[in-house]
């Protein structure tokens, strides 16, 4: 999900470590506070029946809730090896292995020889990318009427995490860095691309919004 070579490298190697972390933090409690107002958001606009894209999926739980709970189908890309396989194997787990595929690699490189769906979801994953513009346009060109994303609040608490993290980072000797991408900027450039924001909650930590394509609503 990153233009630079060495970022992306640093970021499927970096997530591939908790790659088995976060699988048993699904099976132990179950959808994330920010992702069940995702969920929430995307019940107002309807995923039943829907194509799903996930970008940046993890080991996948989250389209896969929604598949159980409805969507007809998902695709999830991911840059860790290991977070893909775990994905896989939790599908395999609940029966959605004819359901859901994967692909690994930089999505900004992957998009166009990727299908359009329905509802493209982004959760946690524009925080960890430097160019949101070019990842919120390739999002777009997949979208046929859904875009749901989850990123981090701007506040004193985020700042200073993220600001310890990246320096964690750079003293480990890992490429990977976080980013806080201001909402209004986000909500700009959805805008100028024919989008419109349907809904909003928050967490401490987390923003959750879902926009509707401009043209679906016009249709």
């Amino acid at each position: 999900m990153f233009s630079c070579c060495c970022h992306a490298q640093a970021a499927g190697g970096l997530f591939s470590r908790f790659a088995k972390y976060y699988r048993h933090r699904y099976r132990w409690l179950g959808l994330e506070p920010s992702q069940r107002q995702l969920v929430q958001g995307l019940s107002k606009v309807g995923y039943q029946g829907a194509s799903l894209l996930e970008i940046g999926c993890g080991v996948g739980y989250l389209h896969q809730w929604l598949v159980k709970h409805g969507a007809a189908k998902a695709v999830g890309v991911d840059l860790s090896a290991g977070m893909l396989q775990e994905a896989w194997e939790l599908a395999a787990e609940q029966g959605l292995d004819s359901k859901v595929s994967y692909r690994q690699g930089d999505y900004t490189e992957l998009a166009r020889d990727l299908a359009s769906a329905d509802i493209v979801i982004l959760d946690k994953v524009i925080c960890c990318y430097p160019d949101v513009d070019t990842l919120l346009a390739s999002a777009s060109e997949n979208a046929n009427r859904v875009i749901a994303l989850t990123y981090p609040r701007i506040h004193l608490l985020t700042r200073t995490g993220m600001g310890l993290l990246n320096r964690l980072l750079a003293l480990s000797g890992s490429h990977f860095r976080t980013y806080l991408h201001r909402p209004d900027h986000v909500q700009k450039q959805l805008s100028s691309l024919g989008w419109d924001k349907a809904y909003e909650a928050s967490t401490t930590m987390w923003l959750s919004q879902i926009y509707l394509a401009r043209s679906a609503l016009i249709d």
